[in-house]
């Protein structure tokens, strides 16, 4: 057994069905008197009314949260946690909400309380990723650490199909990369199986209309969240941020749709990680597996499909390996290149060649 190093993060999880009516609760227990809740634009109606639940400790509503987290939006957010006299943060909704959340968090150190409606996972982390000038910068700080996280199954019943599976494969995502990050450890690897092992029985669950399966994704999406927070992520993130950055693409489709090639780029270097990853997607070829996994659940192939600008694949490569990080096989930019070409076309993903193997 390697050796290694597992430091758990604090956390108060609460998960079931019904949990929200106990967010009253988690802000009295925290000592809150004044908390601003966040939401997108979409869910901005609902979440006024759990504001309105909590009573006076409701100090007011920013609703603008958007993707990518916009230094723009943050400023505006900002000065409206100032003008309210905010002591604490109240984010409902996904990725976007929370992200939003974490700015406020880490320019004021306010207390948050997160409540998830999709599978993104980001809500168990120290991790940021801020956008300004097309560039998105990852920030690791434990003051964006959310407090509180409150799941409620209930609240991922609306969110349509086509979006809680791509949600779904964004949390996979995060398991995927822990297997073989460079940190990794035997507890975040159980955690990070048992998360690919939930997510592949609930995401055809969620698609045939099982009621079920959205306990079971978010449990998955819980512990993909946690494997998030515990160890560093490599390739596959940082593609996902330089794309999110530079064109602004849906975030949950990106992971998806790039999941599979990261994983044919990589699994040469790891072979150990590829013969786990393959009992438990079942399969010989990973890559294949989850490339054919996106095509079961109706997901887009492609990158060029939501929306990737032709002729930018170079650019993309440059900005993902202009900072040195680690990842399981060397950043060669003919492969990463080629990596992108086949996402963008929304072709199957192959493994490295042998010509290739020798860069990595």
């Amino acid at each position: 057994m390697r050796s290694f190093t597992y430091t758990a993060a604090p956390a108060r999880v609460i998960f079931g069905s019904g949990t929200i009516e106990r967010l009253g609760d988690e802000i009295s227990r925290l000592g809150l008197k004044r908390v601003l809740f966040l939401s997108t634009p979409h869910q901005a109606a609902f979440v006024q009314g759990c504001a309105e639940k909590v009573g006076s400790v409701s100090a007011g509503n920013f609703s603008g949260a958007t993707m990518h987290t916009p230094f723009a939006v943050t400023e505006r957010a900002l000065s409206a946690a100032s003008e309210l006299d905010a002591d604490g943060i109240v984010a409902i909704g996904g990725g976007s909400t929370t992200g939003l959340g974490k700015a406020i968090a880490l320019r004021t150190d306010l207390p948050q309380i997160v409540v998830p409606t999709t599978f993104a996972g980001s809500e168990m982390t120290s991790i940021l990723g801020e956008t300004n000038d097309g560039r998105k910068v990852t920030v690791t700080d434990p003051r964006v650490r959310p407090e509180v996280v409150i799941y409620d199954v209930e609240l991922t019943r609306s969110l349509p199909t086509e979006i809680a599976v791509a949600s779904g494969m964004n949390a996979m995502a995060h398991a995927v990369e822990a297997l073989y990050s460079q940190e990794r450890n035997p507890v975040v690897t159980l955690m990070a199986s048992e998360a690919i092992r939930s997510l592949k029985v609930a995401l055809p669950g969620i698609v045939a209309g099982n009621p079920e399966a959205r306990r079971v994704a978010l449990y998955g999406a819980w512990l993909s969240g946690i494997c998030l927070g515990s160890v560093p992520m490599s390739l596959h993130h940082k593609l996902c941020h330089t794309l999110g950055g530079l064109f602004d693409l849906p975030h949950a489709d990106m992971h998806s749709i790039l999941l599979p090639h990261v994983v044919a780029y990589n699994m040469p270097a790891v072979p150990e990680v590829r013969t786990l990853l393959g009992e438990v997607l079942d399969h010989a070829d990973p890559a294949r597996a989850l490339f054919a996994f996106n095509t079961t659940l109706g997901i887009k192939r492609s990158l060029a499909e939501i929306g990737m600008p032709s002729g930018r694949i170079e650019d993309a490569v440059t900005a993902a390996i202009s900072e040195p990080y680690w990842n399981p096989r060397a950043l060669d930019r003919a492969g990463i290149a080629c990596l992108l070409e086949r996402a963008y076309a929304g072709d199957e993903p192959v493994a490295a060649s042998e010509e290739e193997k020798s860069h990595g």
